[in-house]
């Protein structure tokens, strides 16, 4: 890749979590090379519609913007928008692009909500997000005087630009509780729905729809959580690597990820595939990254971290067997001196 020049700079703002980056700067820096910049920006449609919200990567200098209009404001469930500006995106040929991926058919249901999101927004831009705001910094105040409970806030990402305030990411494990359970008890005893769930801790997202009642339940779920768990004290683990993402740290590919999806397949127990080619694409949901992809050896991290977080209670999609008593490896000549070497680096 020496000598070449890149084509574009991809920046996925904001995270799930709201997190932002300085989109300001980054573009400044492309730009002076004549790079584009394409925002994956899903979840900030919302972004620049009220004073305390960060700003979007439009107005930043983006040249590309995808937002999941959905996601935060009033359109229907996959309804998106793409934004353009500028010259060093080629407009025709984005239009070219287009008509190959999308339908000849589109919904006209999904076309009419994003024109109606729209509408929405441009009739009372400035307040349009008052409420919703509002009620979030009420949420942070009510829930940050609750025993054993975090909310993680700006200060905790310094090394990031901004965050959105409409996101509220709150910890549980101080109760000794997973994400998980917490989001359980949560939505069946209180009828609160998390937007993203994680080992530690779970994400709430506030919008346009959200009442005072919500924040209610919410707190009252809370401090439930906080008077029925206990506070267990916090183990050491000497010598013992924590990091939950060291499974991303060793990762061994042995064939193409298309040459191990047409390859022969044959299911092999869980405690017979160390060592293995992985020949499907096994995917914790949250957060949504894939820890086997097929062509990619079976490693004890990897294993080891499926099974901790599905104890937990996340979801594995894209494994055949969910329970993860088994895997689907791909079949091919030499898998055993493959499986061989490998457990002999154990």
């Amino acid at each position: 890749m020496e000598g070449r020049k890149a084509a574009a700079l991809l920046v996925v703002s904001p995270t799930y979590h709201g997190i932002c980056s300085n989109l300001d700067e980054i573009c400044h820096i492309c730009h002076s090379y004549n790079i584009p910049v394409i925002v994956d920006e899903a979840h900030g449609a919302h972004l620049g519609f009220h004073p305390e919200l960060p700003s979007s990567s439009l107005s930043q200098g983006a040249d590309l913007a995808v937002q999941s209009t959905h996601k935060v404001l009033c359109s229907l469930t996959q309804s998106s928008m793409l934004h353009m500006q500028g010259n060093l995106v080629n407009r025709e040929r984005i239009s070219k692009s287009l008509q190959m991926l999308q339908s000849s058919s589109p919904s006209y249901l999904l076309l009419a909500s994003l024109d109606a999101a729209r509408a929405q927004l441009s009739e009372n831009r400035e307040a349009v997000f008052d409420k919703a705001m509002d009620l979030a910094l009420e949420a942070r105040s009510l829930i940050s005087k609750i025993p054993g409970i975090s909310i993680i806030e700006f200060p905790s990402f310094s090394s990031f630009f901004q965050i959105d305030p409409l996101r509220l990411t709150i910890g549980v494990w101080q109760l000794g509780l997973s994400g998980f359970e917490a989001d359980d008890i949560l939505c069946n005893d209180f009828g609160v729905v998390c937007e993203l769930v994680g080992t530690k801790s779970f994400t709430l997202a506030f919008n346009l729809g959200t009442q005072r009642d919500h924040v209610l339940r919410l707190v009252a779920g809370l401090n439930h959580l906080s008077q029925t768990s206990h506070f267990p004290q916090p183990v050491k683990e000497e010598g013992k690597n924590v990091n939950h993402f060291v499974c991303l740290d060793d990762i061994r590919i042995r064939m193409s990820p298309r040459e191990a999806f047409f390859a022969t397949k044959r299911k092999v127990s869980i405690r017979d595939s160390l060592g293995e080619i992985c020949g499907e694409l096994v995917c914790p949901y949250p957060p949504g990254i894939p820890v086997l992809i097929p062509g990619e050896i079976i490693t004890a991290e990897a294993l080891n971290y499926l099974l901790e977080i599905r104890s937990k209670g996340a979801v594995i999609t894209g494994a055949a067997d969910f329970s993860l008593s088994s895997f689907v490896a791909a079949a091919v000549l030499g898998i055993v001196q493959v499986q061989k070497q490998y457990l002999s680096e154990l």
